[in-house]
């Protein structure tokens, strides 16, 4: 019985969130339950290119990768994967219609990881797109349910959400990047001169993206709305956290929210959102 490996396949790509973000985990659960294994699905995925470029150290990064990519088409084309992974993502991208140009760009900024990139502006913008703006826009695609008026209309908000996010997760692992991967995505950011000054202009630019994201989910469907309002809640602790966090300490630490204030963001959010006051 099929229907018993796409169940599985759901369950594992629920556990891999569950097992990779708190904060996403809480968010998906505040949204409607019919739509929350697509949103499983799409994060189980992306994590799983995320590990490898991020954590499989000691492999051949760039062979994993290039069989990810293959298997995704093959699943795409086959309607079915092997891995569970695949094979849940392979599902919703058929059910939701979700655009190829998307998945293709975001395989091409995780190839953009297996490389020492000297970032400019252009660089920079395009990286982002592809890491971090189209997965929103996947997870829209899901949200809007084949409305593509509302797609469109959402869809610069989605992109500005995701953004801000990928720039928040940018400066809490700015460590990590830096002494361990070897990166830095900032444009011409030298890490030797990473000071306060600098690392104001960056919080400035998240500040803008957040605050125009913010307006975007206020138009979201009810099915999704305070999912991502969740979500949006939890990156701007985080966030507000990093703006009270030395530009010397930033390069010492990784900054983290404990999962007990998380669980007082979800409560306050609630609060607000049930009292329109977001």
């Amino acid at each position: 019985m099929k229907k018993l490996f796409d169940e599985l396949s759901y369950e594992v790509s629920k556990y891999t969130t569950q097992k990779y973000s708190t904060s996403f985990s809480l968010g998906i659960l505040a949204l409607k339950p019919s739509i929350r294994p697509a949103v499983y699905a799409v994060y189980g995925y992306v994590r799983l290119a995320d590990e490898i470029v991020d954590s499989f150290h000691g492999y051949d990064k760039e062979k994993l990768l290039k069989r990810l990519k293959t298997e995704t088409y093959e699943a795409l084309e086959d309607g079915i994967s092997l891995n569970p992974i695949l094979h849940s993502f392979q599902e919703i991208v058929r059910q939701y219609e979700i655009d190829r140009h998307l998945i293709d760009k975001f395989l091409h900024s995780m190839e953009m990881d297996l490389h020492k990139i000297d970032y400019n502006s252009e660089l920079y913008k395009e990286y982002i797109y592809g890491s971090a703006e189209v997965v929103g826009l996947m997870c829209l695609q899901i949200f809007t349910e084949g409305n593509k008026q509302q797609y469109e209309k959402l869809k610069p908000f989605a992109m500005k959400l995701g953004s801000a996010f990928q720039k928040v997760n940018f400066l809490r692992d700015l460590k990590d990047d830096y002494q361990i991967l070897g990166r830095t995505y900032f444009p011409s950011l030298n890490m030797s001169v990473f000071d306060n000054t600098v690392k104001t202009r960056i919080e400035k630019e998240i500040d803008e993206e957040f605050k125009e994201a913010l307006q975007g989910i206020k138009k979201l469907p009810g099915s999704s709305i305070f999912g991502v309002y969740l979500a949006y809640r939890y990156y701007l602790s985080l966030f507000e956290k990093i703006k009270k966090t030395s530009s010397q300490n930033m390069l010492q630490q990784r900054i983290r929210i404990a999962n007990s204030q998380k669980l007082l963001v979800a409560f306050k959010s609630y609060i607000r959102y049930k009292s329109a006051y977001f």
